[in-house]
């Protein structure tokens, strides 16, 4: 066994090192507050070369309920049902430090995240690139007495919430250039239709500065919808180029 230290600080920015300094055909991810059961690991790398996946989301199987905090479940599922909702699958389990991936999945994957946002880079990224996933459950323990989480519930919550929505822009920027777009063009249409009515009865637009805004929300409108399109081919692209990269270490266990 090689033990490897990294100066750099985060849980984000230690799995990215992590991802770039080892060479192997599979890799197990597990935090290591003794709260995982590695029993459970024969197992879940049976399934995980069985099924060929490229990543198994190991989720936590609580003993009892004190084991995880109220916020922390809550926030746990906040986000997977908002990755389900913008993404498409729906993890039941989408914060769990307990995983293993493939080769192929490691050396595509463009790691950002610097902290405990990590765990929904690697989910959206697997979802993204139609990836083979699964998700099996395994027991999860108490915390040993006199340790407690890195993880705050409210500062790191944001940060995650924060990935999710900057994942959007940078995976799925059609959706959301495309969402501000009719958005921008329904309230163009509601100041639109008023004003005519009026000119209609009247044969004058009284309201210049109105029109003016109504005016201003259509072209912004279409601009946002030109922005959607075209940052729409370059992920597009990028999403080419990140399936290639798997496909060159892909193999079949």
């Amino acid at each position: 066994m090689s033990l490897f230290s990294t100066t750099t600080q985060g849980k984000g920015a230690v799995i990215a090192d992590a991802f770039a300094l080892l060479d192997a055909d599979i890799y197990v991810m597990i935090d290591g507050d003794t709260q995982y059961d590695t029993a459970f690991l024969p197992q879940a790398l049976a399934h995980f070369c069985q099924n060929q996946l490229d990543m198994l989301n190991i989720a936590r199987a609580t003993i009892n309920d004190s084991v995880h905090r109220k916020g922390h479940s809550f926030g746990n599922k906040l986000l997977s049902t908002a990755a389900a909702i913008f993404f498409g699958k729906n993890f039941g389990d989408m914060l769990s430090g307990y995983r293993i991936f493939s080769r192929a999945f490691v050396k595509s994957f463009p790691a950002q995240s610097k902290g405990f946002e990590i765990e929904t880079e690697l989910s959206v990224f697997a979802l993204q690139q139609n990836l083979r996933v699964d998700e099996i459950e395994a027991p999860y323990k108490s915390r040993p007495e006199g340790s407690f989480s890195k993880l705050h519930t409210f500062r790191d919550g944001f940060r995650i919430l924060f990935m999710i929505f900057q994942l959007l822009f940078t995976e799925r920027p059609l959706l959301v250039f495309g969402f501000l777009s009719v958005l921008s063009f329904a309230v163009s249409l509601i100041i639109g239709v008023d004003i005519f009515m009026e000119f209609l009865e009247t044969s004058r637009v009284a309201r210049f500065p109105t029109l003016f805004v109504c005016v201003g929300l259509g072209v912004i409108g279409v601009v946002l919808g030109v922005a959607g399109m075209l940052a729409h081919l370059v992920v597009k692209g990028s999403k080419e180029a990140r399936r290639m990269a798997y496909l060159n270490h892909k193999k079949i266990l």
